[in-house]
């Protein structure tokens, strides 16, 4: 190849590649970068669209996308979550919790010190309860928890004694979560998620948000169970679930 066709290729290749990382991060909510101090954390572009029946939760941040993870504890009370979380105004019952319940949250999450998955087995060796730091999908329903914290938001508790409405795949803790199965799928600076749904008009007209938190388990280990007790990073930088869907 002669050099002035060389150079006329590579030229070519050096101006598509940031044509092609910028089509990535097209529509959906984009964040500044530097807002948060975990890189892996920090939220430059999320955004949910439809594919067919299936909703596809996308984040991107400025660094490797799940490479930091929460230490072990060494136990349940007291222990550490890392997330990654699409806060969403899709009402709950659409994923099998009662009517209206709360924020419904996809969740990407890490936790050494427990399971919460006991119908899969992510790590592949036969056991069940023992993958819980393996990064995995969850339904979770927020609302205000003054337990929590001033303004903090918790998974919502069940209250001993009711019933509510749950998800077949419901892990059988006392909070209202659900362990669907849904691998996510890390990619460089991304993590995506694919949701099927019988109704994908749920998802279309909803909004959503783009959030990074660390959790905590109350040393109580019920009301409240599950807290979120540090916001890495917020992509609309105030919870209003600006988002819109395939947008």
């Amino acid at each position: 190849m002669q050099a002035d066709s060389l150079i006329s290729v590579l030229t070519l290749i050096s101006l598509s590649l940031p044509a092609c990382a910028h089509q990535e991060h097209q529509g959906g909510i984009k964040a500044e970068k530097g807002n948060a101090k975990l890189a892996p954390f920090d939220i430059i572009h999320t955004k949910l669209s439809s594919e067919g029946n299936t909703a596809l939760f996308h984040m991107a941040v400025s660094a490797k996308a799940g490479s930091s993870k929460p230490t072990a504890t060494g136990q349940l009370a007291g222990s550490h979550v890392f997330s990654y979380v699409w806060p969403t105004s899709i009402d709950s019952y659409s994923v099998g919790f009662e009517s209206n319940a709360g924020i419904l949250a996809l969740a990407v999450t890490s936790h050494p010190d427990f399971d919460d998955t006991p119908l899969f087995d992510e790590n592949g060796d036969g056991d069940v309860k023992n993958d819980g730091d393996v990064w995995h999908s969850h339904w979770v329903v927020l609302q205000p928890n003054e337990r929590c914290g001033e303004g903090a938001l918790g998974v919502v508790d069940i209250a001993k004694g009711t019933n509510p409405r749950l998800p077949s795949t419901w892990p059988g803790l006392p909070i209202l979560i659900d362990s669907p199965g849904w691998d996510p799928t890390f990619n460089g600076e991304s993590v995506e998620v694919r949701v099927p749904f019988a109704d994908i008009g749920v998802v279309e007209a909803a909004n959503f948000d783009g959030v990074t938190a660390g959790l905590r388990v109350h040393q109580s280990l019920h009301a409240p169970l599950l807290c979120v007790v540090d916001v890495m990073d917020l992509a609309s930088g105030d919870l209003s679930l600006p988002g819109q869907v395939n947008r």
